[in-house]
């Protein structure tokens, strides 16, 4: 990689050609992806550029892309521009990775691809490795990405661009991409290497403007210099517009090049001129198209010979069919020195010329216009299902909002708003959903809308504090909405006041409220959002209802990732744990592959708790550490605090009693604050773990009883089912036991209104546990007839205890089998600190039996 390519723009870059020279012929994945990071004119695309030059050389496949700012809102435009020279394999992929591509195009009709199956697929048609594998007869060399502007590609590529580098099973693919400094995305915000690119030092810099050419006094030369401050473009051009006398310092150097390139334009003939504005504000560089639009713009017919004179004055690049801008700066220099009636012209001769491509056409009508205009808001709005169906959601989110700019009537933009708001949720986005909420709640809404407006500003802040006046408000919505036969904002409504009704105690009254109005709809109880309503509202009086309508329903037909989040949401909350995780490890695969981020957290918050309670450990410790980033990203608080709470228990849980109270002292007050049962619940639960573990029996059992008495803020109906082992083993070890039956009694009256498994579970044990050892053994027998199989943790402290009953009552060979097997079990599931524990009693018991047998002699 020489440093001879055009202008000499690579003087003084040769640290960042051997970087590149070595990325290019590495072998190691983590080193195969960099982003050149920069100020414009910098030496980014140059460095580009040689990265062509030498992966050429080196026999790579080369596939590039270039972000342009007036194409974000065109979707997939960076993808379809990456595959073009391999365009003809699409064909030969496998048919899922296949119709996702033809799908996210616009080329076939299907369900809405996910950008992870688009990415899969964008990886299947340049990886190698990927076309052995499908046994496709094509070149095997491996593949350089070249994406310039990576801040400016459209927010889809930059997901699947974004996806490419983090998924590690992407063999032999580098990429390659420029960035300049201080944008954010995707992939800019993902954990890839970077290299900064610096200005060029005093002796190169001086070496560049003499290569310009111009006639220069030693003077004006240390003022270019000066005010290039080592950027190879500015070096480079500055001499050519360069007049005697001082620099104006209030222009941004940026600035000062888009002015020089802007005063090129200004030179050349009217037809010239209309082609670069054409150009410039459209992206896809055709040169026909962009002949037939600068036609329209200036009333008569323009041909090649304009674009020829803006070529010769070293503003565009024109290949073939292809036109290109020098520099990114040329464009914007242009689209700067253009007065805004002229650009809006230019917009509306490429709508008028794009008569077969619909999408492209709309956008460019509506940036010809100012202020409302009801059709071209009403073609926006028209084309947000396409974009949809297609997997565009950022770019259907972008549709309505700038159709609800263009919208006379106040009601229906806010109407627009709002649907543009719940599209945002699906993404994640928070920050676009309050900013569109905000923006609705400023506009006269319809009374239906006014219903939607709450529900969407709930659907992220279901985890405040409830109260009985909110939840009653809540379901007077839903009415409203029902008998307006809008049904689908009605469940969404009941959902939210049911969700209230779970995070905080708002008494029995309420939670009736929303499961009458629920029974008084006119629609498939079939719908997840009905039976979710209904679980979470009542997880114990409707718990048997739920778990049959569960049972009808086939759930391994179920393709949708909300849905079978919703479906694993009442399977939770009535305690059907084995259920619930089988449902939400779908869900999460699903949301995982559509990047709907914004339910992801709820899906993994569940998951915490499902799998601790199952054994399954690590899979709780991967989903708590996901949430923790997630519930940042996302903007959802709730989850970050309950979050830090899990972590606390299951601290305890592996023995670090002193760091789970550290962090339970730390998010005492915040839980305290916010006064949700819920965080309550699981904050005593953690606490109590914590005690015990720390063998403060006494304080551990006050601790966790605070969860089975309704008049303290930390009881939770559903909630406390899970921490009724632990009330016994403080019980038994603080001489609790007759207290501890009596919550026990209050926890079997449960049990003959619902059937949770959860709470069959945990009874089983604490019968066990609390009845005297003469009566013990049958209350055994009866716990160990049940299938533990799927609760690994439960069958293993169960074997704990029985092993220890066994011991006490003088059973030692069937006690040490028990035992053993316990410490097993708890091997399996990595809870080290009870198989350690198991194992001393296991000890003391082998200990006891040989001075027994000593003594006996």
């Amino acid at each position: 990689m020489g440093s001879g390519t055009a202008e000499g723009s690579l003087l003084g870059r040769e640290a960042e050609l051997e970087t590149l020279r070595e990325l290019i012929h590495s072998s190691r994945r983590r080193d195969r992806v960099l982003l050149l990071e920069g100020e414009p004119g910098i030496g980014k695309t140059a460095l580009l550029k040689a990265a062509r030059d030498e992966a050429t050389r080196a026999g790579l496949t080369v596939l590039s892309a270039v972000g342009v700012e007036a194409e974000t809102e065109l979707p997939f435009a960076g993808v379809v521009q990456l595959l073009a020279p391999v365009q003809d394999r699409i064909a030969g992929i496998g048919p899922a990775h296949r119709d996702a591509l033809l799908t996210a195009f616009g080329v076939d009709e299907g369900p809405p691809p996910s950008l992870y199956l688009i990415a899969e697929a964008v990886q299947a048609l340049v990886d190698p490795e990927c076309a052995r594998a499908q046994e496709q007869p094509r070149d095997h060399r491996p593949v350089l990405l070249l994406v310039d502007d990576v801040q400016w590609l459209d927010p889809q590529s930059h997901e699947v661009l974004a996806s490419l580098v983090r998924d590690a099973t992407t063999k032999r693919l580098t990429l390659v991409g420029t960035v300049r400094s201080g944008h954010q995305g995707p992939l800019l915000d993902a954990d890839v290497p970077r290299l900064t690119l610096r200005g060029l030092d005093q002796g190169n810099s001086v070496k560049l403007v003499e290569r310009s050419g111009a006639r220069l006094s030693t003077r004006d030369m240390e003022r270019i210099v000066d005010e290039a401050r080592g950027n190879p473009l500015a070096l480079m051009e500055l001499p050519k517009e360069w007049r005697p006398g001082l620099p104006d310092d209030r222009q941004t150097l940026s600035g000062r090049l888009e002015r020089a390139f802007a005063g090129r334009v200004n030179d050349l003939p009217s037809d010239s001129r209309d082609l670069l504005l054409v150009a410039a504000i459209d992206p896809i560089g055709d040169v026909e198209e962009i002949l037939a639009a600068a036609a329209l713009l200036a009333g008569h017919q323009v041909d090649r010979h304009a674009l020829d004179e803006a070529a010769s004055v070293g503003l565009v690049l024109v290949d073939g069919d292809r036109l290109e801008f020098r520099h990114p700066l040329v464009r914007s220099g242009i689209l700067q020195a253009e007065p805004v009636g002229r650009k809006q012209a230019a917009h509306a001769a490429l709508a008028d010329s794009l008569a077969g491509e619909p999408l492209r056409q709309i956008w460019h009508r509506a940036e010809s216009i100012v202020g409302p205009d009801d059709h071209v808001a009403d073609m926006l709005e028209s084309i947000a299902p396409e974009l949809l169906r297609r997997g565009a959601v950022q770019t259907a989110v972008a549709a309505l909002e700038r159709s609800a700019e263009l919208t006379s009537s106040s009601s229906l933009r806010g109407h627009r708003l709002l649907v543009a708001a719940e599209h945002a949720f699906d993404m994640g986005r928070n920050d676009i959903v309050d900013r569109l909420v905000n923006d609705a709640a400023r506009t006269q809404l319809s009374e239906l809308d006014n219903a939607r407006l709450q529900w969407v500003r709930e659907i992220f802040h279901d985890g405040l504090p409830g109260d009985a006046v909110r939840v009653n408000g809540l379901c007077a919505m839903a009415r409203v909405a029902a008998a307006s036969s809008d049904h689908h904002l009605a469940l969404n409504l009941l959902l939210g006041a049911a969700l209230r009704c779970w995070w905080a105690d708002t008494g029995p009254q309420a939670r009736a409220d929303v499961a009458s109005t629920l029974d008084q709809l006119s629609v498939s109880t079939a719908d997840p959002r009905y039976v979710a309503a209904l679980a979470v509202a009542e997880p114990v009086l409707r718990a048997r209802e739920v778990i049959e309508r569960l049972d009808r329903t086939d759930l391994s037909a179920v393709q949708d990732a909300d849905s079978l989040r919703l479906h694993g949401m009442a399977a939770h909350a009535v305690g059907d744990t084995v259920r619930a995780t089988d449902i939400l490890d779908r869900a999460e695969e699903l949301l995982r592959k559509r990047a709907l981020l914004g339910l992801l957290p709820h899906v993994l918050g569940m998951q915490v708790n499902i799998r601790r309670e199952l054994g399954d450990w690590e899979g709780a410790t991967a989903a708590m550490c996901e949430v923790h980033r997630l519930a940042k990203d996302t903007g959802q608080p709730i989850w970050s605090l309950n979050n830090q709470i899990l972590d606390a228990h299951a601290r305890a849980l592996s023995g670090a009693w002193e760091q789970a109270m550290d962090i339970l002292a730390s998010t005492e007050v915040e839980a305290n604050r916010q006064r949700l049962n819920d965080t309550l619940c699981l904050h005593q639960l953690a606490r109590g773990v914590a005690l015990l573990v720390s063998g403060r029996a006494e304080e551990a059992y006050s601790c966790l009883r605070r969860q089975f008495d309704p008049a303290d803020p930390a009881y939770h109906q559903r909630e406390g089912m899970a921490s009724l082992t632990f009330l016994a083993e403080a019980a038994v070890a603080a001489d609790r036991i007759q207290d501890a039956t009596v919550v026990l009694h209050q926890m079997e009256r449960l049990a003959v209104v619902t059937p949770a498994p959860l709470l069959r579970v945990h009874l089983d044990y604490a019968r066990a546990v609390l009845v005297a050892d003469d009566q013990a053994g049958d209350r055994f027998a009866e716990a160990r007839r049940t299938d533990l199989s799927r609760w690994p943790w439960h069958q293993a402290r169960l074997s704990a205890a029985y092993g220890r009953w066994l011991a006490r009552t003088g059973q030692a060979h069937s006690a040490r089998e028990a035992l053993a097997a316990a410490a097993r079990g708890f091997d399996a599931i990595g809870a080290s600190y009870w198989a350690a524990r198991t194992r001393e009693h296991l000890a003391a018991l082998n200990e006891s039996t040989l001075e027994a047998r000593n003594g006996s002699l």
